[in-house]
């Protein structure tokens, strides 16, 4: 070969490297960005995927039906109680069946005294609060009706917030289609999560303006709050959209515009009492009333002196002013505390 043949093949080579150098750094580029974009990729798949595993369970996280054990095959009847009562099957919109008991005083007695539609706490079932309804009966002398939430104790469906909202209308259009009881003097009354169903029942306009008055007992402002309070502080800034569950009470208490009666005890460690006092404060009624009980826990404010002596001075006053709205003096807006004896 001559020396010329070799320069040509010595600068074909040396292309040859290039292109081979070029598509070697261009292949090694192509795998690092299928490494770090892929990986990216994937990364927020999976993101994608447990936000929304995590979104879907976030019922079975919020709702326990079946706590303690056995609570959605044994319910507590009001006769334990020595209560007389009525069980009823009541049907939703969408046809499913609600367990509820309807506890009325005798005779014509009953259509003389308030009805307290009851909405109990978060876990159990309606029989668990059985105490409680007696208080009323007895004490304060008022019908109870005691709604089982769907998917709660004998109630068919699943528990959804949208649902429980739904029911509580189609409940109260029940009370409004019987005639064993005075439909002006109808009493909404919600502990817990049943704070957040009373306080959604009393904002709509049309139903609020049906009810004599509202009693809500340690509920909490919305669900994104609690969680912040249960979790930690840095949930704040999860967007509304991450939660399926929200029960904004907070924004919804401005359109309340019945008598309503803020009970909280101030020894609940579940739900802070500042979130009542926020309750009270955005509340729109004219005619709120605070009523805090000293020693009174989550679950069990019901139980300390006072308790029933507060409600029945606001009842009083719910009958007496059911006139035209005026916006007591402030001494009147928030009761003094009731200590415990």
């Amino acid at each position: 070969m001559s020396v010329r043949d070799w320069k040509i093949v010595r600068v074909l080579a040396g292309i040859a490297m290039r292109i081979w150098a070029a598509s070697g750094a261009a292949l090694l580029g192509a795998f690092i960005i299928y490494i770090v974009y892929g990986g990216f990729f994937a990364f927020v798949l999976l993101i994608f995927a447990a936000s929304g595993i995590l979104y879907h369970a976030q019922d079975n996280l919020m709702f326990h039906p079946d706590l303690p054990a056995n609570s959605r095959i044994f319910i507590p009847v009001p006769s334990m109680h020595g209560l007389p009562y009525e069980t009823l099957q009541l049907k939703t919109r969408d046809g499913i069946s609600l367990h509820s008991f309807w506890i009325r005083h005798l005779g014509d007695k009953g259509r003389y005294v308030p009805t307290i539609v009851y909405f109990h706490g978060n876990a159990g079932n309606m029989g668990h609060r059985l105490q409680n309804a007696s208080g009323f009966f007895h004490t304060l002398q008022c019908n109870v009706l005691m709604v089982e939430y769907r998917g709660y104790g004998l109630s068919e469906g699943i528990a959804s917030e949208k649902c429980f909202f739904l029911d509580a209308k189609m409940v109260l259009d029940h009370l409004f289609s019987r005639h064993d009881l005075d439909h002006s003097q109808i009493i909404v009354f919600g502990r817990s999560l049943g704070g957040a169903v009373a306080i959604d029942l009393a904002a709509d306009a049309v139903y609020g303006s049906k009810l004599m008055g509202v009693i809500v007992e340690n509920t909490f402002t919305s669900i994104p709050d609690m969680a912040v309070e249960l979790i930690h502080p840095c949930v704040r800034y999860l967007p509304f959209c991450f939660y399926r569950n929200k029960f904004l009470s907070v924004h919804k208490i401005q359109f309340v515009l019945a008598p309503i009666l803020f009970v909280s005890g101030l020894a609940d460690t579940l739900v802070p009492p500042k979130m009542m006092t926020t309750l009270y404060t955005r509340c729109g009624s004219t005619r709120k009333h605070m009523l805090q009980i000293v020693g009174g826990s989550h679950n069990d404010t019901w139980a300390v002196s006072g308790y029933y002596q507060g409600i029945a001075q606001f009842l009083t006053q719910c009958k007496e002013s059911r006139g035209p709205l005026q916006t007591p003096p402030v001494s009147q807006n928030v009761w003094p505390q009731i200590e415990e004896v």
